[in-house]
């Protein structure tokens, strides 16, 4: 389980490090769905981004910290919820980049989160995944 939280803590990080590529990169001005679940949060789009951002950051740090490192029974299902999460930002950010036909924020990091979502999931299938052994 130690490598599994490792991972998992990877991801995290990763996560962290795709968001601060988006704000840069200023993804709510050129992303519709980032535009509009931002202006759900503010008529700011870029603090509606920063909410949303920290709050994700902030909620996998939360995981990592007690459930996914304490053994909770609900961390295997949260883990998977990351699993899926970044498995979509990973495949999503190269397929919008392609689309646009260059650079767009968020892909440069985007890799790294596919990997690491696909190699936890490797793992979590390793164990069962639905105990926190």
């Amino acid at each position: 389980m130690s490598r599994i939280k490792a991972t998992f803590a990877a991801l995290v990080l990763a996560q962290a490090a795709h968001s601060v590529e988006e704000y840069v990169g200023r993804l709510w001005e050129s992303f519709p769905p980032a535009r509009f679940l931002t202006s759900l949060v503010s008529s700011n789009l870029e603090l509606g981004f920063l909410v949303i951002n920290s709050a994700l950051v902030s909620f996998g740090l939360w995981c990592a910290l007690w459930p996914v490192r304490l053994g909770w029974p609900s961390a295997v299902g949260l883990m998977w919820f990351w699993v899926v999460i970044e498995t979509i930002n990973g495949v999503g950010h190269p397929l919008w980049s392609l689309r646009q036909g260059g650079y767009t924020p968020g892909v440069a990091t985007a890799p790294l989160l596919l990997i690491l979502a696909l190699y936890l999931a490797v793992q979590l299938r390793a164990m069962g995944g639905t105990s926190s052994r």
